[in-house]
């Protein structure tokens, strides 16, 4: 697969078109905006025809140097120019964030801080596809992929979704290569699919402006497909060998609790089915499905990497947000019994001094 630029990659926010600033020019370039007419708008069966290169934009990660105080993770030089399907096709094992709160602070702020990729959640975060999309604004402008997981694998869901520019997209629950299918034909246009069409006027396409999206959106979206239930996992070899599954996504959560275990998941019967899983995706059953997957405290991103998974979501911003809370009480609350003791301590000794002091007189 082509190197895609960071210019071309159509989950970046489209580039301001810019006027002239005459008056004489600007009135007259803004006319046509201001009174439409039908040669204004195109026919919705094609994009806007525009030259490429007066849409080429690179968004760089802001630099810092040591002076600012800030350290962040630097990006691999694949981050800015390949798509997180082209990454993964070039070898990488790439590091991620579930991101629920559907903050576009938390957002950008992850995105700085050098994940790969970022999962707006929309099965189980509050949002939906209104709260998504200043998300990914956030991520676009600090260069970090979004994958958007869908609350059910539905073609309405899937193609509201899509139409975000997403370079990724999650299906849950996907129990039987049939779900699998059905899953890759709700990503693609027809012939080849069934998503529905308003490409010359959504984000996707640049809004039109991409003349490029319809010939390379297959190439270019990630599919994943989450196996978290017994069935699922007694068929994962099969499900990441449908055509157009590009990743196989554990759900340890949801399989534990099919198995029997929702308050165990590091149970022994749960990993064995995971290893099951992980021996049909990475043994030659899924050719060339990746896995990808969620760390647990039981078995961390460390231990997923090694194992052959090359999508690794680390943490949920609720959770490290919630641990940093917690931590930071602690350590208040902590430090105020310490000082409270040596307070009490001091004034202690203070008064042995004055009886001392007193008898010796």
């Amino acid at each position: 697969m082509p190197a895609l630029s960071a210019a071309n990659n159509y989950v970046s926010s489209p580039p301001l078109l810019r006027y002239h600033t005459s008056s004489s020019s600007r009135n007259t370039n803004l006319l046509p905006l201001l009174r439409p007419s039908s040669s204004s708008f195109p026919s919705l069966s094609k994009s806007i025809s525009l030259k490429p290169k007066t849409l080429e934009t690179t968004i760089a990660p802001p630099k810092y140097s040591a002076e600012d105080g800030i350290s962040l993770a630097t990006p691999s030089p694949a981050h800015s120019n390949l798509n997180l399907k082209a990454r993964l096709a070039h070898g990488e094992t790439l590091y991620g964030l579930f991101l629920l709160t559907f903050s576009p602070t938390l957002a950008e702020i992850a995105g700085l801080a050098g994940y790969d990729f970022v999962v707006v959640d929309m099965e189980h975060g509050y949002g939906g596809i209104s709260d998504a999309l200043p998300c990914l604004h956030a991520l676009a402008a600090a260069s970090t992929a979004a994958v958007l997981r869908i609350p059910e694998s539905s073609p309405t869901w899937a193609k509201k979704a899509l139409d975000l520019g997403p370079q990724g997209i999650m299906f849950p629950m996907i129990d039987s290569p049939k779900l699998a299918k059905k899953a890759v034909s709700y990503c693609r246009f027809p012939p080849n699919g069934v998503r529905g069409s308003a490409h010359p006027v959504v984000r996707a396409s640049k809004y039109g402006m991409n003349e490029g999206y319809l010939e390379r959106y297959e190439e270019e979206l990630l599919i994943m497909c989450q196996v978290e239930t017994e069935e699922g996992a007694k068929r994962a070899g099969e499900i990441a060998a449908v055509e157009g599954v590009d990743c196989v996504q554990m759900g340890p959560l949801d399989l534990s609790g099919s198995l029997g275990y929702l308050w165990d998941p590091g149970h022994k019967k749960v990993r064995e089915v995971v290893g099951e899983v992980e021996k049909a995706v990475l043994g030659g059953g899924g050719k060339g499905a990746c896995l990808a997957g969620f760390a647990m405290p039981h078995d961390g991103p460390e231990q997923l990497r090694r194992r052959g998974y090359r999508m690794v979501s680390g943490a949920v911003d609720v959770g490290l947000f919630r641990s940093a809370a917690a931590e930071d009480v602690r350590r208040f609350r902590t430090s105020t019994s310490s000082d409270d003791a040596t307070a009490a301590a001091a004034n202690n000794e203070e008064d042995i001094d004055e009886d001392d002091k007193y008898w010796s007189e």
